[in-house]
């Protein structure tokens, strides 16, 4: 059985950086033709792809996200980790930890994904 859990904290203050980990069991992140990948749901929104680190370890960003997101992976720990830096309380969300297949990787799609977290971006 696949289970994500996200981990970090729920409040982060504006200027600051949201820093949320992924812990995965039951499938590796660095083997098998899958894509890891962060998404969020904005308070009243839909979901936003945050970006991707497919089984081979590279990664890719929404370009909307690009200039202050880093994503990274700790394969003996089976974890992977979602940095946004610079946060606003538009950042405010639900955030998500997700698996898919490979070619499904850019975008909000998944067939696994955590319970999510609530990330909230106030002083």
């Amino acid at each position: 059985q696949v289970q994500l859990q996200e981990s970090g904290p729920g409040l982060v203050k504006p200027s600051q950086t949201i820093s949320l980990t992924c812990t995965v069991s039951g499938s590796s992140i660095s083997t098998g033709y899958y894509a890891w990948k962060w998404i969020r749901q904005p308070p009243g929104k839909g979901l936003e792809w945050i970006g991707v680190i497919p089984y081979d370890g590279d990664t890719y960003y929404n370009s909307s996200f690009k200039s202050r997101t880093f994503i990274s992976r700790d394969t003996s720990k089976n974890q992977f980790s979602l940095e946004l830096r610079s946060v606003t309380p538009e950042d405010t969300a639900f955030y998500y930890c997700a698996r898919s297949p490979a070619p499904a990787g850019w975008g909000a799609e998944y067939d696994y994904r955590g319970q999510g977290i609530q990330v909230t971006v106030s002083s």
